[in-house]
């Protein structure tokens, strides 16, 4: 009898919109920094040591996986916060530490705290795996390798019985979805040079998303190319392969973006839970997949390499853009100032863009994560109208449940 496929979404939290964004949108895990010892570190939306806890705490009540990323560079200086950082892991109760520096793995061990080991690392051979299966239950394996590749290190780990601490054959874990770094599995120099901001201690300035030109110094002559952006690489893209790469034998699929907005993280989420149960039920196809796809076209992207290194690609799906190419953009528009649970509606003050019959909308809040729906009605001061204008308060139907204090966004048609 064959084994059913077991696979695993895992999703990025960088902020407690994303965290429950991502429990409501069917993530089986997630992952996210607490400090600066993660390679999210300089992101605007990072977590604190004190927030593990409740990380945690959130994660068990919604059945998910927490897993604390501690995935930097590590300094003698360091040494102190990464203890302290992985003792409030282990009293938390997070399923794992995502960890690059064999400080944090060994410290990790020996409070018995569970390993991942990073993408950092830059695993891509059968040996490696061998080395790390003697302390971690899963490997994120380098970008770089193809589809081959990977079937061939998943077919060993059964052959030869590559046990891990928990008991369990070794996950093999991959990036399905996201941003792409011009540098071999993020390990760029790019950033220490031109501002000493170490890409590989979290604090990326993103030099290659950036326009260039290139002269030549000694006649002045500028180089004529066809794409300034050539450092920008399009975000990976792996939908319409995900039954390639699940087949292969990658069990946990990872989705990057723990910068990214909540409607980013529930959208893609979303997708690629929904299309690994399609190839776990055995009828997912490319057109399911496409479908799926159009999805993740609403939200933060530079344009998709589609496959990408697992496909034996080579790099230059450059993205041509500075910023994003999303179907969708989203505009502030006021605050949820009432819900009333009896009649499923929702009472919004309107604190900037007006609000009209029709309009698509996001809730965001903390404990909300995202609410997404059409405005079907709009009843101001008990009266029907077609338009709610700055300043105004009206109460709308809401499918489910949102609460005082959360944003609203209107979503609009992009022009990129």
């Amino acid at each position: 009898m064959t084994k059913k496929l077991e696979v695993e979404i895992t999703s990025p939290a960088g902020s407690w919109e994303s965290l429950r964004s991502a429990i409501k949108a069917g993530a089986d895990s997630v992952y996210f920094g607490a400090g600066k010892l993660n390679m999210r570190s300089r992101a605007a939306a990072n977590f604190a040591k004190k927030d593990i806890a409740k990380i945690a705490e959130i994660c068990r009540h919604g059945n998910v996986k927490a897993y604390m990323a501690l995935n930097s560079l590590i300094y003698d200086d360091d040494i102190a916060e990464m203890k302290t950082l992985c003792d409030a892991g282990k009293s938390a109760g997070v399923s794992a530490i995502i960890v690059t520096d064999f400080a944090a793995l060994e410290y990790a061990r020996s409070i018995g705290l569970p390993v991942h080991i990073s993408v950092q690392m830059n695993v891509c051979n059968f040996e490696s795996l061998k080395y790390f299966a003697k302390f971690a239950d899963t490997v994120v394996l380098a970008r770089e390798l193809s589809l081959s590749q990977i079937a061939k290190l998943a077919q060993k780990i059964r052959d030869e019985k590559l046990i891990s601490p928990s008991g369990d054959l070794l996950k093999i874990e991959v990036f399905v979805h996201g941003a792409l770094c011009v540098a071999v599995a993020g390990k760029c120099y790019m950033s220490i040079a031109a501002y000493n901001k170490s890409a590989n201690r979290g604090e990326c300035y993103q030099n290659c998303r950036r326009g260039y030109r290139v002269i030549d110094e000694d006649t002045g002559n500028e180089f004529l190319i066809d794409n300034k952006f050539v450092m920008s690489p399009k975000d990976l893209c792996c939908i319409r392969i995900l039954d390639k790469i699940i087949h292969a034998g990658a069990s946990v699929l990872k989705i990057e973006g723990r910068g990214r907005s909540p409607e980013y993280v529930y959208e893609t989420t979303k997708a690629y839970k929904k299309a690994a149960e399609l190839v776990v039920s055995g009828i997912f196809t490319l057109k399911k997949g496409k479908d799926l796809e159009k999805k993740l076209e609403t939200v933060f992207n530079r344009g998709f390499w589609h496959g990408g290194y697992y496909l034996g690609d080579k790099a230059g799906e450059w993205s041509g853009i500075s910023g994003s190419r999303a179907a969708k953009t989203r505009i502030f528009s006021g605050k949820i100032t009432n819900y009333f649970p009896k009649a499923g509606c929702a009472e919004i003050l309107v604190q900037c863009e007006a609000v009209s019959v029709n309009d698509e909308i996001l809730v965001i809040g903390t404990t909300t994560g995202i609410v997404q729906f059409t405005v079907s009605e709009i009843r101001a001061n008990s009266l029907s109208t077609k338009i709610a204008e700055k300043g105004s308060t009206f109460t709308v139907p809401a499918p489910e449940k949102v609460r005082r204090g959360d944003k609203i966004y209107i979503l609009r048609n992009s022009q990129n």
